[in-house]
């Protein structure tokens, strides 16, 4: 704070005048306590760096002490439900489009983004540890990957030439392992969805490719990184959070907390197997034939599951899958054993 004793008061009114809420300065000082109790600074120069050109949302008043602060429970943790009173900006829209407000006035969301770095930087020390390469992947291609999803589309100027964003980093990353390259990994961007709570048209993936392993060693090194309690080298939820437990907020943050447990072992469930036990349903055998279309088809009519045409087996199983199996999908779990017909890529 600013006394006018040091100044006249010409020069006080008009580096008074002169500051706005949001203006980046510079104070050079000795700290000391206000007449009410409060640490302060007691600046004998003082220079704005920066003005802010665009008026910013009144921030709430501070808790009196780092206690209070405790009690009120304002410091949000990772694993924990988050707590949409104390945000000062709420509308989702503003948030989204303002991030630096976002930031600046809503306390949870800086460790949001802290939580995000901690996780991407987990995944590459345990992906490191067993011997995988890091590597990038061009984000410019020729031709469009990644079966029947629509690519971003771009313009090469000098090429003269037209370039897709990539989907997936697989081409390239299986390239480098037919290269010799027996375990890459890549951690990117790109790719094309729609837009929910769930989907974002650009978002970060871990993508990763290792010679001789099949399914089993890719659900085994999951629940290891995620939840590993034999070993104890990688536990990235306990190191998180403190705990196994986490709570989350899946239908935004007007709607209550749901708990996930991410104990190990994980849930696995049989696909086929799975579903006829939750849907009582008693698929044929023959998964190609026009007899297992007819009575997937029957059965989404029956329990009114809408499944856009063509009509085709694959697209029926995966309704009933979503409608069945994944609601119940809570906690970790890994759905396995998909049919042939399901898997294009299967051998």
């Amino acid at each position: 704070m600013q006394q006018i004793s040091d100044l006249s008061e010409a020069e006080f009114e008009n580096l008074h005048g002169g500051v706005k809420r949001g203006d980046i300065v510079v104070g050079v000082g000795y700290p000391g306590k206000s007449k009410r109790g409060e640490l302060s600074m007691f600046p004998k120069s003082f220079i704005v760096l920066s003005h802010c050109l665009h008026m910013i949302p009144q921030l709430k008043p501070p808790p009196s002490s780092d206690n209070e602060r405790v009690k009120k429970n304002d410091a949000w943790t990772p694993g924990s439900a988050r707590n949409p009173e104390t945000y000062v900006i709420k509308d989702q829209e503003t948030r989204y489009r303002q991030r630096y407000l976002d930031l600046l006035f809503n306390p949870e969301v800086p460790h949001i983004f802290k939580t995000c770095a901690k996780v991407k930087s987990y995944i590459r020390r345990f992906l490191d540890n067993l011997g995988f390469l890091e590597v990038e992947t061009p984000m410019m291609n020729m031709i469009a990957g990644g079966a029947a999803a629509r690519p971003f589309s771009t313009y090469h100027n000098e090429l003269n030439m037209r370039l897709f964003l990539r989907i997936a980093p697989e081409l390239n990353l299986k390239k480098l392992v037919v290269g010799g390259y027996n375990r890459v990994y890549e951690i990117g961007q790109f790719r094309n969805e729609g837009i929910d709570l769930t989907h974002n048209p650009e978002f970060t993936t871990c993508e990763f490719y290792m010679d001789f392993a099949d399914y089993n060693d890719l659900m085994e090194m999951t629940e290891q990184m995620l939840s590993d309690k034999l070993h104890k080298i990688m536990r990235m939820v306990k190191e998180l959070t403190g705990g196994y437990k986490v709570r989350y907020h899946a239908n935004g943050l007007e709607n209550e907390a749901i708990e996930i447990d991410f104990t190990p072992p994980f849930r696995r469930i049989d696909m086929i197997d799975g579903l006829e036990k939750m849907a009582h349903l008693n698929i044929p055998k023959d998964l190609a034939s026009d007899e297992a279309n007819k009575y997937l088809a029957e059965v989404c009519a029956k329990f009114e599951i809408k499944c856009a045409p063509p009509l085709t087996i694959a697209r029926l199983l995966d309704k009933l899958v979503g409608h069945f199996l994944e609601e119940t999908c809570v906690n970790p779990t890994f759905i396995i054993d998909h049919p042939e017909i399901m898997s294009p890529l299967a051998k």
